[in-house]
């Protein structure tokens, strides 16, 4: 096989090649079929908690709701809706948190059956697989009847089953969420009738970002996928980037990536025999993280990123297992191990199953049930790249940060507001306001991110820049005094200037004595002066609302932003509200 530096790809004759660093790899032509399990995973979340079918139920991620099934939407759920009004509209509503675990172990038997009669499966996701269909459709006289078979399968599992093939991979996931067959030449004409919103309805063929994209074209007045591929691909590319053109060929029925052929590189590939044979989930996902990272290791010095991966593994007892996952993007060290702990939890309990099966059908012996699951494990552990990209293609933060911490970090603040309630975790909003504190609004965590105060709008009298790097909490508030040259406090005068020049600090922990450097201000605040208790002929220092705040520089420490608490005469106070680092 000829061997090149780096993975490209090239059209020859109207066929595609995948190049690897060392083989080739071609595209297998035909026609695609895609299996589709509607809700899965709400459906396997159920299953794992024991619901009974029928029972609304939705599966949560940060208080929102990510999957809900049939009977659920049925009752007014959507995707997207918060918690509190889910339930408001569901009151019987089941409530489970999202699995990405459980779903993957539970669709595993799935894909074992559908392996049975499909050979060439990948797994697309949880939920969702692929294959040629070119081999059941000759074997079950035709599309329909492969289809119809294949249905038939799932559902004997106790699964409901979708199908869709078409040309083209893309397409057929598409065509599978709306359970049609496209004929043979029509996946252009198929998508042209769909909604442009279909190009954002599965993350198997659309990355996140790319609801960006769809709102911004319903805005220009494009809301098919026809309209949408009416459009020249050079202007496309100009305008929107390669996201833009990825989406323009797939509503003009083209895809991006077909199914290959299993051509790998051999020094590619990651290895592992294990002594003693694995049997426990926690002790394989361990190996198979230190195997993730290694294989990425290699695929960073081939200047390679892996889209298709093979898991293999042998058994103790002579069987060889194998799965093929598909990802949408370049897999991280991160994902694939994820890929890896889902795969391996899934052969293993169905390993386990398989031998309680076999015990029982032998008889009631305890010895033979104790030993037998210690007997037999996963021996050898094989990982290796189908696929692959030039890793220029893959974008990295600027120190490293390739979105992983990101998605753990989330998913952390979600178990605990799980665990403590939505207010248990807050984050920073940009807001409007004139201080520091206005400035910016709390949000819990997973909530629609919409600040009180629009920050566009012009605020007079706010806080010139720089903004203070730390703000002090404002039911909590440092209290100090400004000292003159002759050690007089210094206050506000009714005309909203300082009685004297502030010279020193007293009373601040750390500073307390400290001398004065520099000062700016101050800048009067007289807010909702139309809520002022006193008439508005008295002293501006009498009114509730009124207050002042001025930058000071302390001869030794950091700079802060005080704010001036007016009160009755001779009784105002200063207070810390920021310090700048």
């Amino acid at each position: 096989m000829p061997r090149v530096a780096h993975a490209r790809s090239s059209r020859l004759d109207g066929r595609t090649h995948v190049r690897y660093a060392g083989t080739v790899g071609k595209r297998v032509a035909g026609r695609v079929l895609v299996l589709w399990c509607p809700d899965w995973p709400a459906v396997a979340a159920g299953r794992q908690a024991r619901i009974p079918a029928g029972t609304p139920l939705a599966v949560f991620h940060a208080n929102r709701v990510q999957t809900c099934t049939a009977t659920a939407r049925a009752a007014g759920i959507r995707i997207g809706m918060r918690r509190r009004e889910a339930q408001s509209r569901c009151p019987e509503l089941a409530v489970l948190p999202q699995n990405h675990d459980v779903a993957a172990r539970l669709f595993e038997p799935v894909a074992a059956a559908v392996e049975d009669i499909a050979p060439g499966l990948e797994v697309l996701r949880p939920g969702m697989l692929a294959c040629p269909a070119r081999g059941p459709s000759r074997y079950f006289g035709g599309e329909e009847g492969a289809a119809e078979q294949l249905t038939d399968v799932v559902e004997a599992l106790d699964v409901e089953a979708v199908i869709g093939i078409a040309d083209h991979l893309e397409v057929a996931v598409l065509a599978a969420r709306q359970q049609r067959i496209v004929p043979p030449g029509q996946d252009a004409a198929f998508c042209a009738g769909l909604p442009i919103a279909e190009l954002t309805r599965d993350s198997v063929i659309a990355p996140p970002e790319r609801r960006e994209l769809v709102d911004l074209l319903i805005r220009l007045g494009i809301t098919s996928c026809g309209a949408f591929a009416a459009l020249p691909t050079e202007r496309v590319a100009t305008r929107f980037g390669l996201d833009g053109v990825a989406a323009h060929r797939l509503a003009s029925g083209l895809g991006e990536r077909g199914l290959y052929s299993r051509s790998v590189p051999d020094d590619l590939v990651v290895q592992r025999r294990c002594d003693p044979p694995l049997n426990r989930v926690d002790t394989a996902a361990f190996l198979g993280r230190a195997l993730a990272e290694e294989l990425h290791a290699r695929l960073a010095d081939a200047g390679l990123a892996c889209t298709r991966l093979a898991i293999s593994a042998a058994t103790s007892d002579g069987r060889t297992l194998h799965r093929v996952w598909r990802a949408a993007r370049p897999l991280t060290a991160e994902a694939t191990a994820d890929r890896m702990r889902w795969q391996l939890d899934g052969w293993l309990t169905s390993e386990r199953l398989r031998q309680q099966r076999s015990g029982s059908s032998a008889g009631n012996d305890d010895a033979v049930g104790n030993t037998e699951p210690d007997q037999h494990g996963i021996t050898v552990l094989r990982l290796q790249p189908v696929e692959a990209v030039d890793a220029g293609r893959v974008q990295y933060g600027l120190w490293g940060s390739d979105g992983a911490d990101d998605h753990r970090a989330g998913w952390a603040f979600a178990r605990v507001q799980g665990l403590l309630g939505p207010d248990a975790v807050l984050t920073p909003v940009r807001s409007g306001g004139r201080g520091p504190a206005d400035k910016v609004t709390m949000v819990s965590w997973g909530d629609e991110r919409r600040p009180e105060r629009d920050p566009d709008l012009p605020w007079p009298g706010a806080l010139p820049a720089p903004s203070p790097s730390r703000i002090a909490d404002p039911a909590r508030p440092d209290k100090l005094e400004l000292r003159d040259a002759a050690g007089v406090p210094v206050s506000m005068t009714p005309r909203g200037t300082l009685s004297a020049d502030p010279a020193s600090i007293a009373g601040l922990s750390g500073l307390d004595g400290a001398e004065v450097a520099a000062w700016a201000g101050p800048w009067v605040v007289d807010e909702r002066w139309w809520d002022a208790k006193v008439p508005a002929q008295q002293l501006i220092s009498a009114r509730p609302r009124y207050s002042a705040r001025m930058q000071l520089v302390p001869v030794d420490g950091p700079a802060l932003l005080l704010r001036y608490r007016a009160g009755p005469p001779a009784q105002g106070c200063w207070l810390v509200e920021g310090r700048y680092d």
